[in-house]
């Protein structure tokens, strides 16, 4: 994967003295840097001028985080609107936007503020995580900060990740779970972890991580990335999301499958995920414009009960019934679950539905050393 390197940095005055901002400046020198009271008045400028995506996420932001860092993941806050099942997922909002270039990325849709920012009061963040875990220590958190970026692709410059993974080496009620589509690990390699760390990828058949995932590192880099985290000792994970309906897909699927379990151990992948293609209504525009060449708006793309477009019920649970039985044909024994998925597909699918969103949690979290 190419490295992001922006070509201005602008930090708010507020975190200019972070230990995240001097890890940025410490690596790109010279590169011209602005520092500004707030990030606001780019917002509206953003607004005004509604710069192309591509060029603004060449601007990287340094600023102060102006709300709550740690909170449920999206899936369980509209767990009562959309009855989809969920993990019982937390997330840490450290970053917003991805300089990668995904085909499908929801950001497209969601994000109104098109710069790269990373929040660098990074103090503030460790001290809300302990005043949460510290006054809920029977509960057992997986905490992932992929939602709104990828968790390792600026880590070469910001080096985010280190004091991240040495704080939760230190709880006895906290997963994390860094996921990427890079393979941007070298931080992560002699770090005391004690194993509450499970780094993730991001995975699709080679074809599609071609065609669809611009810019991400190759499959082929990604399972080395995993292999060294592994000789490393960290617990990883895959998460098969989105999955694609192509021509193909069977061979492209079973093909991943097989070079997953000949480069990766069983005992070392925590969980694997899976997870059909969707996206909110006004993504397809969006998609159709800035990638002309997708093969993703040719799917048979529907209104689901949710609100976003999803494969019809049928395809989705073949995905997920065929990935399941190559799984298990593997002979790993690894645990395997759908993201965001409706109970009666997973009774299809999987034979069965978690009673609750908490116990599909207790069934992951126990997978961790």
């Amino acid at each position: 994967m190419k490295p992001y390197i922006p070509e201005r940095v602008v930090i708010e005055s507020a975190v200019q003295n972070s230990e995240i901002t001097r890890n940025v400046l410490a690596r790109v020198p010279d590169v011209p840097v602005e520092i500004i009271d707030s990030a606001e008045t780019m917002l509206h400028e953003a607004q005004r001028l509604t710069p192309s995506i591509t060029l603004a996420k060449k601007t990287l932001i340094l600023a102060e985080f102006k709300g709550k860092y740690f909170k449920p993941c999206p899936g369980r806050q509209s767990r009562a609107e959309t009855r989809n099942v969920c993990c019982d997922y937390y997330v840490i909002n450290f970053a917003s936007n991805c300089h990668m270039e995904c085909t499908y990325c929801y950001l497209q849709s969601y994000l109104n503020f098109p710069y790269m920012i990373v929040y660098a009061d990074i103090a503030r963040l460790i001290t809300e995580l302990d005043e949460a875990l510290s006054a809920n220590r029977e509960v057992q958190f997986r905490i992932g900060t992929g939602e709104l970026a990828d968790s390792l692709a600026l880590d070469p410059l910001t080096r985010y990740s280190v004091p991240l993974v040495e704080f939760f080496a230190r709880q006895p009620n906290g997963i994390l779970e860094l996921k990427t589509k890079s393979n941007c690990v070298e931080n992560l390699l002699d770090l005391d972890h004690q194993g509450r760390t499970v780094v993730a990828w991001s995975v699709n058949p080679e074809y599609i991580q071609q065609k669809e995932e611009l810019k991400t590192s190759t499959i082929e880099q990604r399972l080395e990335a995993a292999r060294r985290c592994v000789e490393a000792g960290y617990p990883v994970a895959f998460h098969f999301d989105p999955m694609v309906h192509y021509e193909g897909w069977e061979e492209g699927y079973r093909t991943l499958i097989k070079r997953i379990f000949d480069r990766i151990p069983p005992h070392a992948i925590a969980w694997i995920s899976l997870g059909a293609l969707r996206m909110q209504p006004g993504q397809l525009e969006i998609m159709k414009e800035r990638f002309p060449n997708s093969i993703l708006p040719l799917g048979e793309l529907v209104p689901a009960e949710d609100g976003k477009l999803r494969y019809f019920k049928p395809i989705r649970t073949e995905l997920y019934s065929s990935l399941r039985t190559w799984i298990e044909e593997s002979g790993s024994g690894v645990k395997v679950y759908a993201c965001m998925e409706r109970p009666e597909v997973w009774r299809k699918a999987f034979g069965s539905s978690p009673e609750s969103d908490e116990a599909l949690g207790r069934y992951l979290v126990e997978l961790a050393p």
